[in-house]
């Protein structure tokens, strides 16, 4: 059982930046890993980290006036190779939602994988969301995951987000498609007697 997802109010880390594909979000020298654990501190390494391992003062998640676990993105987040790590990265580093106004698809999928609910927005509440977060670092952000809604606090603004509804149960409820299949264990059984 994984932890379980309904309502998560956070400040928020922007990263107003379009097409950031997943070598930007995991380089490619970091992918021999087989245990997800770990993966956190290498997100976004190049941003983050200078050649000899400095943190980089001007990027935002490097700026203690930002913190929180949702980062907000730029449109066509996870755009490029479909390497899964870079979802155990987001994850591993504590981050439980992204929002943006468009993923790339296998992304979104890596990401509902591992527990961070990927939030897409309409063009406009996204640059309405960066607009409020520059103008005060600490504006909070509510999403309600039963409802489907995401609410900018510092305007009242809501939206409504999609999800498929096999992905909303699992995030719900703590389960990975392992725990989705075991937790129907009887059913299975009860459809083969039924069926041989």
């Amino acid at each position: 059982m994984k932890q379980k997802f309904e309502v998560i109010t956070s400040s928020c880390i922007p990263l107003p930046l379009e097409n950031v594909d997943t070598d930007q979000i995991i380089p490619a020298r970091y992918l021999k890993a087989t245990d997800k654990k770990g993966m956190g501190e290498n997100l976004f390494r190049d941003w983050r980290f200078d050649t000899e391992g400095n943190k980089k003062a001007e990027f935002v998640m490097n700026d203690p006036k930002y913190s929180g676990v949702i980062l907000v993105a730029g449109k066509n987040f996870g755009c490029g190779s479909s390497r899964e790590h870079a979802a155990w990265a987001i994850a591993d580093y504590g981050f439980r939602v992204v929002v943006s106004s468009f993923f790339a698809d296998i992304h979104k999928q890596n990401e509902l994988n591992n527990f961070v609910l990927p939030v897409v927005v309409t063009e406009p509440f996204l640059k309405e969301l960066f607009e409020s977060i520059a103008e005060n670092p600490q504006t909070q952000v509510k999403v309600d995951l039963p409802n489907q809604t995401i609410t900018n606090l510092s305007t009242g603004h809501s939206e409504h987000f999609d999800i498929n509804a096999y992905k909303k149960h699992c995030l719900m409820n703590g389960l990975d498609d392992i725990d989705f299949l075991v937790s129907n264990r009887d059913k299975v059984e009860a459809w083969e007697q039924n069926n041989q």
